[in-house]
């Protein structure tokens, strides 16, 4: 590709698109009313999982969770969508999030992969630490019950469904769906394993109640943890052609039918509606029914492509990224 483009010659936005705050605000009443329900059950909480997506390690996790779920139980951290992550940089995110952040339990996996050696380390993990831990008032019980939080659309209806299917062989039974929101309210326990006896409670994903980073909001939006109409298609799509540029990923430019990179988002969805005949009928002031370009079903197009991989393994956090060597590296040096 750079044989047909020289990116030197490009000179690409270095700030983050500007939108409202106020755009990236989504706290409903089932958040308020979900977190409340969660606080109220952990008593009952032997270990807390707290499902996030891959591509943003760093950014996006509720700090609620930490100051009111996470602190006195044990922890697991799942970074879920390994599948759409550069694997590579997976040491050195586990290295950061421990020294940084003080997380020990870091488990990255495909909830859509039955096969996923993420998903076969969690059982165990949660069984170790919950041996290992003081129960307190369920000292003398012997099922073990493990709460799953997370912003929404990260994967945690999906995990438990995946679990649930490789240790007890159960049919899916939580409603999963690529939109935020699906699940609305604490669900009830499920049984994810016999031996001993664990019991999953599959939760609403809840969002800060305010959005103090401009950016933070808008990674959010790009990996569908608020719905998209809200914040508006075409402002993402803006957000993700600002970060594809940036960080010299393009390979947008043969999928949206382009010859070169390009900075302006309205040229963009142009040449992918022309690409892809996404066109819509208007009628005009004198009647006349005329064909235009659909820039918002466009817009949905390269999105779409961006969360299914289409447009390369990313990690939306790689800024924050210290450039540090992971212990393996250390050890080899």
């Amino acid at each position: 590709m750079s044989a047909r483009f020289d990116v030197a010659l490009h000179k690409f936005r270095q700030q983050c698109p500007y939108v409202s705050k106020d755009l990236l605000r989504w706290f409903p009443g089932h958040m308020n009313k979900g977190l409340k329900q969660m606080q109220r059950k952990l008593k009952s909480v032997d270990c807390v999982i707290e499902v996030h997506d891959a591509r943003i390690p760093f950014t996006g996790r509720n700090p609620i969770f930490t100051s009111t779920l996470t602190g006195a139980k044990p922890h697991i951290l799942v970074l879920n969508k390994r599948d759409l992550v550069i694997t590579s940089l997976i040491p050195r995110i586990k290295d950061q999030l421990k020294a940084e952040q003080n997380v020990d339990n870091v488990v990255f996996t495909n909830s859509k992969d039955q096969f996923c050696r993420g998903l076969k380390t969690i059982k165990p993990l949660m069984v170790d630490l919950i041996k290992n831990s003081n129960r307190y008032n369920r000292s003398e019980e012997l099922e073990y019950n493990v709460m799953i939080i997370g912003v929404p659309n990260v994967g945690k209806s999906s995990m438990i469904n995946m679990l649930r299917s490789r240790n007890i062989s159960g049919r899916h039974v939580l409603p999963v769906g690529a939109v935020a929101g699906v699940t609305r309210s604490l669900m009830m326990k499920m049984r994810i394993n016999h031996d001993p006896c664990i019991f999953m409670l599959d939760t609403p994903g809840i969002l800060e109640p305010s959005v103090t980073n401009i950016e933070m909001g808008l990674k959010l939006a790009l990996c569908a943890a608020l719905q998209d109409h809200l914040v508006g298609e075409e402002i993402i799509a803006d957000y993700l052609l600002y970060w594809l540029n940036k960080h010299r990923k393009f390979k947008y430019v043969d999928f949206m039918g382009l010859d070169e990179p390009c900075d302006d988002i309205n040229k963009v969805l142009l040449s992918g509606a022309i690409k892809y005949n996404r066109i819509r009928k208007v009628r005009d002031f004198d009647g006349k029914v005329r064909d235009v370009p659909d820039l918002l079903e466009t817009s949905r197009h390269i999105i779409k492509a961006f969360r299914t991989g289409e447009l390369g393994k990313v990690i939306l956090d790689i800024d924050l990224l210290e450039n540090r060597p992971s212990n393996k590296q250390e050890v080899l040096a």
